[in-house]
């Protein structure tokens, strides 16, 4: 069997553009392309007395990141290009998730080949295997999704504008970097908030930007899980941001302190992938990076969910539904109310 010369050029087409995301994730992962924007121009040199980079690093990088595009070069100092500029994580519509999820999506292909010989499902310790890696989690998820939060999410939600209205308190598990309460507080100024999460690197990022943001006076970030939370007052509204699936082994606890932590008419706020019922819908573009994402999401023992799955676990524990669908049904937004 021979292999076509346009398969081969195709495939080698698809390893540069692998490569070139690897490039821009080494800029990302440390605050090259940062500095870079701010600097407009610098040489190597330059560059690492101010990141405190390794200067034979920063130079072969410099090199990598020309090749690729990602840089210019004049009288030899090196500038963003537009490309480069794309990659800078402040940017509005910043290019950097996919920087991060090429690296990772290497990481759990590496692990999955391994563990398919065994069978063993390690759980979410995996992530951690990659230390530059977690601290870019929280931002990575905010560039993502916030503007389909902001545009499209929070105005045909109403639940959130009802929370707002009585001045209610939103509680986020798993907060990350606390972007999706954040988002909540600047558009609706009587909601107050309190986001969970396990790291507490990401609460300590989370109030801090809360700060940035102005609306640290409504949020409070803290440590603490879904199993071990406690509140000084009901709460009206219950989110969790593609979380769910992480804790399905334990739906029927997580679903009971649903309805224990809620007041009357509250809400459990659920935003998940939307897994599709046909395999054949796998194909289709925007769902391919689903498909992988759901083989890494075995390897840390879950796997993504379909509405109706969650709205079984509301109806279970007495608790009425509405599903919302957004981005073409890829995302499913699953209100339970009390």
């Amino acid at each position: 069997m021979s292999i076509s010369q346009e398969l081969r050029s195709q495939v080698m087409a698809q390893m540069q553009g692998a490569m070139a995301l690897d490039v821009a994730y080494i800029g990302v992962a440390n605050p090259i392309f940062s500095t870079l924007a701010e600097m407009g121009k610098a040489v190597p040199d330059e560059l690492s007395a101010k990141t405190g980079l390794d200067k034979g690093y920063l130079n072969r990088w410099c090199d990598a990141a020309f090749a690729f595009g990602l840089l210019d070069e004049a009288d030899g100092k090196f500038q963003l290009t537009e490309l480069g500029k794309a990659f800078v994580p402040e940017a509005l519509g910043t290019l950097m998730p996919f920087a991060v999820q090429s690296v990772l999506s290497a990481h759990m292909a590496e692990r999955t080949a391994t563990l398919i010989r065994s069978g063993e499902r390690p759980g979410e310790k995996v992530l951690a295997e990659r230390e530059s890696i977690l601290h870019l989690f929280g931002p990575m998820l905010e560039a993502m999704f916030a503007g389909l939060f902001e545009q499209q999410i929070l105005p045909n939600v109403p639940v959130y504008n009802e929370t707002d209205k009585k001045g209610g308190l939103a509680v986020d598990l798993g907060c990350g970097n606390g972007w999706y309460l954040r988002r909540m507080a600047l558009r609706f100024p009587h909601l107050r908030g309190i986001g969970l999460d396990g790291f507490e690197e990401s609460i300590n990022h989370a109030a801090r930007l809360a700060k940035r943001d102005g609306v640290d006076n409504r949020l409070k970030f803290m440590k603490g899980d879904i199993y071990k939370f406690t509140v000084n007052e009901p709460v009206d509204l219950i989110a969790m941001n593609r979380a769910l699936h992480h804790v399905w082994d334990e739906k029927e606890n997580v679903f009971r302190l649903f309805k224990e932590h809620l007041k009357d008419g509250g809400s459990a706020v659920i935003w998940e992938p939307n897994w599709p019922k046909n395999r054949s819908d796998l194909r289709d573009p925007s769902r391919r990076g689903m498909a992988f994402q759901n083989l890494g999401e075995h390897v840390q023992g879950n796997h993504f969910l379909r509405p109706e799955e969650v709205e079984a676990e509301f109806h279970r524990v007495g608790m009425k539904t509405n599903v919302y669908l957004f981005v073409n049904g890829n995302e499913a937004v699953i209100v339970g109310r009390k």
